[in-house]
């Protein structure tokens, strides 16, 4: 069998790339079935964290992974393998619109075998933590900043994609059946290892006008799903737009914008999210020497949380457990000392309180004071997560950034 293609038949290079790319995007689109339900299962919040389910989850994950990786680069090779190729001719030559339907086709089908595990790589690379790809060459891409508004828009272009291979694929292999059982041609054992003997039409040339249709109906695709993208993203912060701070009138310092954030270990990456609604009720007077400086009670709201994807998760039972604990509160006396300050007391979450020092820095200028500060807590103390006990798979710390600006008030 020759490498090279002939008028009647394809070579063994292009057989080759043709079987490959079907067993690995198949494989990839199984795994990621399955690794896609574990995933809603983990996100959930009824979810009861359990260390089996996550390492199935992020062991399935990365097969997909590695195989989309694989495919994308067998798809690209297919791609440029054919355009050097000679086409084998037409069975039906007089049957031209079927002719240049199987053609379209056949191109959005070489658009959707590297669309798909393209966009799915740049979704992963632009995310945090969760399932890596084995090789030896990294999880980042270059010019892909760790973005959670990257990975949701790749994300959707990834589904968006994985559609359209479906539907080509199938009219594909439909295509093939209709010339097997209805044509009985040899149009399908062309492509098999043995091809028998087989008529020599007129060879083929490669037409800009099927690859040009083609080329449309992914613009539209993809315009499509960068529209999804936009509309999902614009929902999500209609529905978090509460306010970085709320604050309370007693106190003789109110807060005027600050952040409250957090970030813990997953599958040794971290992820950082950031609590939207939270209250400070400050009292302070800076000394002039190392001493008692006021107090300050924090109240939080845990639902205002958002975690990248794992945020349902990180509401549910095993972990904050909002529906029966929305707040968390942290109440402590603020104390000078020879360098920078410190918040001395107890964090309270779900129903565990444990001491906490916060130690920050503080800048005034006139009525307005600036304050950063950051801790770190072990989620195991107050019984997040207390099923997954694999550090490896997520960290017991946990870091807390504070960061806010406050205007003096009285």
């Amino acid at each position: 069998m020759p490498a090279q293609n002939t008028t009647s038949s394809y070579g063994s290079v292009t057989k080759g790339f043709h079987w490959l790319s079907a067993l690995l995007l198949i494989s990839a689109f199984l795994l990621g079935l399955i690794a896609n339900d574990l995933a809603h299962e983990i996100q959930s919040p009824g979810f009861d964290g359990s260390d089996a389910t996550l390492s199935r989850a992020v062991l399935l994950f990365s097969i997909h992974k590695t195989i989309g990786v694989a495919a994308f680069f067998t798809g690209l090779g297919r791609i440029l393998w054919a355009l050097s190729q000679p086409k084998p001719g037409l069975l039906h030559p007089e049957n031209k619109p079927e002719a240049l339907a199987a053609e379209v086709v056949h191109w959005l089908l070489y658009g959707a075998m590297v669309a798909t595990p393209l966009t799915g790589w740049i979704h992963h690379a632009a995310s945090t933590g969760f399932a890596p790809i084995w090789w030896p060459f990294g999880q980042e891409l270059p010019f892909v900043t760790k973005s959670d508004a990257t990975a949701a828009l790749f994300g959707t272009l990834h589904w968006v994609s994985t559609q359209t291979l479906m539907v080509t694929f199938g009219l594909h292999v439909a295509g093939a059946l209709k010339h097997a059982v209805v044509d009985r041609d040899a149009t399908l054992r062309r492509m098999l290892p043995k091809s028998g003997d087989l008529p020599t039409p007129p060879a083929q040339k490669h037409s800009p006008v099927p690859a040009g249709l083609a080329l449309v109906v992914w613009a539209a695709v993809l315009t499509g799903g960068v529209m999804m993208a936009q509309d999902t993203q614009d929902n999500n912060q209609s529905a978090t737009a509460t306010g970085n701070a709320a604050t309370r009138p007693a106190g003789n310092w109110a807060v005027q914008e600050g952040s409250l954030g957090l970030t813990v270990q997953q599958m040794g990456s971290g992820v950082s999210g950031s609590f939207a609604t939270w209250q400070a009720d400050i009292t302070f007077d800076d000394p002039d020497a190392p001493g008692p400086a006021g107090q300050v009670a924090v109240e939080i709201d845990i639902a205002s949380l958002t975690l990248g994807s794992v945020t349902d998760q990180a509401m549910g039972a095993d972990y904050f457990d909002s529906a029966t604990y929305p707040k968390a509160r942290f109440e402590a006396q603020l104390e000078k000392l020879e360098t920078g300050y410190q918040a001395v007391g107890e964090l309270t979450i779900r129903d565990k309180t444990q001491p906490l020092t916060l130690p920050f820095t503080l800048q005034i200028n006139g009525d307005t004071a600036q304050m950063q500060g950051q801790a770190v807590v072990n989620r195991l103390d107050f019984d997040i997560g207390a099923g997954t006990q694999d550090e490896g798979t997520l960290g017991f710390e946990v870091v807390l950034d504070v960061s806010l600006t406050a205007q003096k008030t009285k």
